[in-house]
């Protein structure tokens, strides 16, 4: 990536920041780019005992096909950041999205499991490549001062491609059975990319910042910040909690709770909307307060004592949890990607510091179903959810350790 540009949007040089207008053009471009992605990732979660059924696989073998998504993720984490550097954010978002039109497709027409975890492993390349393009360009763009509230904006990434995917899917496969929504997904990553190719730009270098960006820290030196590292580990305990919740709590209602699958989608979309506006919310919070710390880790105390109830919970009182639980998960990822780059050396560095906290989110969403699904079918629903406990603790140790404002 050209490392003036990088410069120019890292640090403010005077008491005014102004944001440039064709900042939140960008914005757009990169939210629906990276909507894409989650969109692509959760098709499953809502049509898994229909994918259990067609497919003749078991429970653990059906969060294979959400693992497997993100083994990618976390194979392509580190050369992502050398791959946007090298050929710089728009072509590597062009990778991105190109990625997941194509693994839906193949998806779509798969007739046996190995064909359609293949594809899983093609849209992973999109889901690792866009999580470190997107918030690279939002750096850019945005004066650091000013990130948290546009941070938080594009944060509503993965929420919103859920909970598209939770009120779309159940219909589309009861009317036109489930590759009708690997369709879905092909053709919005694809009309993605249009949008993207259109309107991503580069803001423009400012005079004398080319002999700023000869300073730049060595690749060494990026990589051994502590700081990044912890920060990393930080967020993937955040997925180790959150994501099996997200993956299986619609299988959960439908076997155990007796409901339909459209019900069921329906009822686990309520957390996901309310990160719609939580997320937000906790990026103008941390902007605010001047601290991205409280943000980042108050979230798992108050996570460590709501995991007593999902499996317990029924009726109305699974809408309850439901929202509590939207309005803590928005916070953890705002305040992650707002001080990725902030907590680098350098803004040169911006993009390998992302890399870093996408190796944390894609070997947390990784673990997490797999391990998940066998507790579930070992010790059953309730244990499973209280083995999620000690990951939420850990993250906020993890997290207070951080040298971050």
């Amino acid at each position: 990536m050209n490392q003036t540009r990088i410069v120019q949007a890292g640090e403010g040089r005077g008491p005014a920041v102004t944001t440039p207008t064709y900042a939140w053009v960008i914005l757009f471009a990169v939210f629906i780019a990276s909507v894409a992605a989650p969109l692509n990732q959760n098709k499953v979660p809502p049509l898994m005992p229909v994918l259990m059924q067609a497919f003749e696989i078991t429970l653990s073998q059906a969060g294979l096909l959400m693992s497997v998504f993100s083994i990618t993720g976390f194979v392509l984490a580190l050369p992502a950041g050398f791959i946007i550097q090298r050929f710089g954010p728009k072509i590597t978002g062009l990778i991105a999205l190109a990625s997941l039109v194509a693994g839906a497709a193949l998806g779509a027409v798969s007739g046996s499991m190995s064909l359609l975890l293949a594809s899983r492993v093609i849209e992973g390349v999109g889901m690792g490549l866009i999580a470190v393009v997107a918030p690279s360009v939002i750096a850019l763009w945005f004066p650091r001062e000013k990130q948290g509230m546009p941070m938080g904006l594009w944060a509503t990434w993965v929420p919103m491609g859920s909970i598209l995917m939770l009120l779309l899917a159940p219909r589309m496969s009861t009317t036109w059975g489930w590759p009708s929504v690997w369709w879905f997904g092909a053709v919005f990553a694809l009309v993605a990319l249009l949008l993207f190719a259109w309107l991503l730009r580069m803001p423009p270098a400012e005079p004398g910042l080319l002999a700023e960006a000869a300073l730049a820290p060595s690749l060494r030196q990026a990589l051994a910040n502590r700081d990044i590292w912890l920060l990393a580990f930080t967020f993937f305990c955040f997925n180790l909690v959150f994501f099996p919740l997200a993956t299986y709590y619609p299988t959960f209602l439908t076997e155990v709770r007796g409901y339909t699958l459209t019900a069921a989608a329906s009822v686990a979309s309520v957390s996901t909307a309310v990160v719609l506006i939580s997320a937000p919310l906790a990026g103008w919070l941390s902007d605010r307060l001047g601290s991205r710390k409280l943000v980042l880790t108050v979230p798992f105390l108050l996570v460590a004592g709501l995991l007593f109830l999902p499996f317990r919970v029924v009726g109305w009182q699974i809408i309850v949890f439901f929202v509590v639980l939207g309005l803590i998960a928005g916070a953890v990822p705002t305040a992650t990607f707002a001080a990725a780059p902030e907590v680098m050396k350098s803004p040169q560095q911006a993009g390998l510091g992302l890399a870093v906290i996408m190796l944390g989110q894609n070997l947390g969403m990784f673990v997490a179903p797999v391990l998940f699904g066998a507790l579930v079918e070992t010790s059953g629903w309730v244990t499973a959810g209280l083995w999620l406990i000690p990951f939420a603790l850990v993250g906020f140790v993890a997290g207070r350790l951080v040298k971050m404002r």
